[in-house]
């Protein structure tokens, strides 16, 4: 055999392996994990699953050879159904990275088991900010807001507009303690005062007897550590109370655009609240919405949990491509080392105790002459710059932040 022949041989064998390589298909299997049928199911619920499917139907994921399959659950808003079903989707379908799970107690369980199995979690519906801080992983990524930014954008500014003193009436789980904690925080801060609190059971319906206490304090603001079905609740009710025509003033603390609608404006006008997506903020918002809308049906818009569920799969799909792998170490590692660059969400990055940085918006809630149309229902105030709407990773106290 001559060397021609050998060379030959040898460039073809390497040809060969060279195009098996490049039309082997990554496979990812993403699980969507969140309430379907509770007080959490407008803000998440099946619509953080279209939103899924959107991501991965954008990032053309199969042109790519990467391979996706979406599964969804309902969590129950219970820690225990969370962390197995979690387990059993990385132990038996071979789930790769697991995102969305609203309501902090479960996002905190799901938390522990997806390092446990060394798996990828990208949270957009939880809040408490010990994602990011003493429960901080490696495997962890807090996409869309927490109770930090929170209370540093509609705490401050609603202490800085006059409301000095305050009572919380405060969700009782991990949820409402953390964002209760980061608040009042901010309040004595900036020189005001907590006078009260009181915990209230999750998904409570009737909030007389905490309001009484609360306008029975004499507190300027009345704090809402709550969300979803409970401060739609809480804040119809003050109204029907005449609370806030007393004089005392209502802070929601953690508002999506799902319990605008809900409320009206005639209930919610003049509301302050602090979001990382609004539908109606630019062309790239609009687009996504409309389309959102159009999968959804019903004319329903998108919260910042829905947004934050597609912003976060890009993000990963991005990293899978450039390590051209599934592989969680490499991964993360490229999550954390590219800069975010999303049309929903604009620049920002994932900082080393798995914070994704990005601006935030303090918003104000329409009166009903002001409003245009159908789900025309914020103004803006004030756009926070991602290095301001965020804890610095290095007062964080997670322990995977170094120096």
């Amino acid at each position: 055999m001559t060397k021609r022949m050998l060379l030959s041989m040898a460039v073809a064998a390497t040809a060969l392996a060279t195009g098996h390589a490049a039309s082997a298909a990554t496979d990812v299997t993403i699980g969507v994990l969140n309430d379907m049928s509770g007080l959490y199911a407008d803000l998440s619920g099946q619509g953080s699953v279209v939103a899924a499917q959107m991501a991965v139907e954008d990032f053309k994921a199969k042109d790519k050879g990467i391979n996706v399959k979406i599964l969804s659950a309902d969590h129950q808003n219970k820690p225990d159904v969370g962390s197995n079903t979690a387990r059993r989707w990385i132990d038996e379908d071979g789930v790769d990275v697991i995102v969305d799970v609203p309501t902090s107690s479960v996002a905190l369980a799901v938390n522990e088991v997806v390092r446990e199995k060394n798996k990828i979690f990208i949270n957009s519906g939880a809040a408490t900010s010990d994602l990011t801080g003493s429960k901080c992983s490696p495997n962890t990524v807090h996409w869309t807001y927490d109770t930090w930014a929170l209370a540093h954008g509609t705490g401050l500014a609603t202490v800085q507009s006059g409301g000095k003193s305050w009572f919380f009436i405060t969700a009782d789980y991990a949820f409402g303690h953390a964002l209760e904690r980061d608040t009042a925080a901010v309040v004595k801060d900036a020189g005001g005062t907590v006078v009260g609190d009181v915990m209230v059971p999750l998904n409570t319906q009737d909030f007389s007897s905490y309001l009484l206490q609360a306008q029975g304090s004499g507190a300027q603001v009345i704090g809402l550590a709550n969300a979803g079905g409970d401060t739609i609740n809480s804040i119809k009710q003050a109204s029907e109370f005449g609370i806030t025509q007393a004089g005392q003033s209502l802070a929601g603390l953690l508002i999506f655009i799902t319990d605008i609608h809900s409320l009206g404006l005639q209930t919610a006008q003049g509301l302050l609240l602090t979001s990382a997506f609004y539908w109606d903020l630019n062309d790239q918002t609009r687009s996504f919405a409309k389309r959102f809308s159009e999968r959804v049906g019903g004319g329903k818009e998108p919260t910042m949990v829905h947004a934050g569920v597609y912003s976060g799969i890009m993000h990963y799909l991005k990293a899978v491509e450039a390590v051209g792998s599934d592989d969680t170490d490499k991964v993360m590692a490229k999550m954390k080392e590219m800069p975010i660059d999303d049309p929903l969400f604009g620049k920002g990055k994932v900082e080393a105790n798995g914070r994704a940085t990005h601006d935030m918006y303090l918003f104000r809630v329409k009166q009903p002459s002001q409003s245009k149309g159908p789900w025309d229902y914020y103004e803006l105030v004030q756009t926070i710059p991602a290095d301001k709407a965020f804890r610095p990773a290095g007062e964080s106290g997670c322990p995977l932040v170094k120096g």
